[in-house]
This record gives structure tokens, C-alpha cells and sequence, in this order.
């Protein structure tokens, strides 16, 4: 909220809220009762959600999983043009602060390798040199942050499904999950968690490139992939 804020409220909060690209206070409008709101029902509902946290978990899941399943198949294949593409995109997040990082930044990230494995039947370590020889794939599409901002790029790189055939997931993997080199929030390394469905999606790759360019050190986090059962994975 706060580089919501600081970065032009009006019209940040126009844009994730009344669809208008100007610095009227229409966005304000939606937002000031929207959030007295939230806070409202929070209040009412902590003492509940703190004594009962992962019922609210499951049942929270249960929930939203038709709405998800539906917007996660909403015109697979829709791809934008390049008068699409954002002026600016943002950066997001911290730095990773590591000795293995800066060696990674100094190198151009030539020593850079994307180790895979858990449950697949075969274990494989990719260098950034043979990652960039695999099947190249190119797309313009839109960046959604959990955060309330969204950017559209030409992206480019690997299907995730053409690393899947080389790993070969066993049926029992059901989520891939992806360890970040930089820390989270709560100080333990960062990761985030994708259905194995969804990396065998016709748009999702492993991109190294952005708006013809590799993608720079601001906008990327090179990370290594695990491939785990549900039981095995922390949300």
C-alpha cells in the first residue's frame, strides 16, 4: 500500500480500482469504503480465524477452487501485441543478499544452473548455456502481482513442458515448487508453488529474456525447482 501510495495514489488507485487511467478521485471513491469495510469484517472475524486457522484454510480452498479452476482455463491461448507491451513495468521485491548471488550478478550469470528435483524420475541440472539452447518459445502477455499492479512484456523461453519431459514428474507429483535465492518476509528462503497442470500449460515457460533482451537482475529471480507431493510442500 505504501508504494501504492508514494507512486501516485489517484492514479494507481484509479487504475486497481475504477479502470481509469487519470488523476481524478474516482478511485477513492471505491476505495475508502471498500477498505473501511475490510477492516470491519477483520475485526469481527480474527478472534474465529486465529483459534480456527487451518479449518479457515481448507474451507477457503474449497471455496475458491471452482472460481479457479475456471479462471485458470479463461482463453488459454490469448497472447497481446506490441503497441500492448508497458512503457514501464515495476520492479518488485529485495534483493537477494548473498555472496552467491553477487558472484552469479558478476559473471553475467554464466555459472548460473537450475537444479531439478524430488519427485521425477529423473534428476537433471541445467546450465544457463543449455537452458538457453532448449526450444525457445515467445509471447506477449500480462503480469498480474499479487500486490495490485500488472505489466505486460514479450517474454522469452523454455516451455516448462519441454522441461517436464526431461525430468519426467512419477504420478505422484502433483506441485512444482520453486526456491528463490533471496529471503522471504519471514527471513526463510523465498519459494512459490505451481500445479504440475500448470507448468505443462501451452503459456508458461522459464523466461531469460525480456522485450528482446535478457531479462535484467531488477525484474528477475533466478531460482532453482523442486518437484514435490502435496504433503511435501509449505504454503
Amino acid at each position: 500500500m505504501t508504494l501504492v501510495f508514494i507512486t501516485g495514489a489517484r492514479v494507481n488507485l484509479n487504475m486497481m480500482f475504477a479502470g481509469l487511467h487519470d488523476d481524478s478521485w474516482s478511485g477513492f471513491a471505491i476505495f475508502v469504503p471498500a477498505m473501511a469495510l475490510v477492516a470491519a469484517i477483520w475485526w469481527w472475524a480474527s478472534p474465529f480465524t486465529i483459534r480456527h486457522a487451518r479449518a479457515v484454510q481448507k474451507i477457503g480452498e474449497f471455496l475458491m477452487w471452482p472460481f479457479n479452476a475456471l479462471t485458470e482455463r479463461w482463453d488459454p491461448n490469448s497472447q497481446l501485441a506490441e503497441t500492448d507491451i508497458s512503457p514501464y513495468f515495476w520492479p518488485n521485491g529485495t534483493m537477494p543478499n548473498s555472496a552467491e548471488f553477487d558472484v552469479l550478478v558478476a559473471e553475467g550469470f554464466n555459472g548460473y544452473s537450475l537444479r531439478i528435483g524430488g519427485l521425477v524420475e529423473t534428476p537433471r541440472t541445467f546450465s544457463y548455456a543449455e537452458l538457453k539452447a532448449m526450444p525457445k518459445q515467445e509471447q506477449i502477455t500480462t503480469h498480474f502481482c499479487i500486490q495490485g499492479w500488472s505489466g505486460v512484456a514479450k517474454w522469452s523461453g523454455v516451455p516448462m513442458r519441454h522441461i517436464l519431459e526431461l525430468v519426467r514428474p512419477t504420478p505422484e507429483a502433483r506441485y512444482a515448487v520453486f526456491y528463490s535465492l533471496a529471503n522471504g518476509s519471514d527471513v526463510g528462503r523465498y519459494y512459490d508453488v505451481h500445479k504440475i497442470s500448470n507448468m505443462r500449460h501451452a503459456l508458461t515457460i522459464l523466461a531469460y529474456e525480456m522485450n528482446g533482451a535478457p531479462v535484467s537482475v531488477l525484474h528477475a529471480r533466478h531460482c532453482g525447482c523442486a518437484v514435490k507431493t502435496n504433503s511435501g510442500s509449505r504454503w
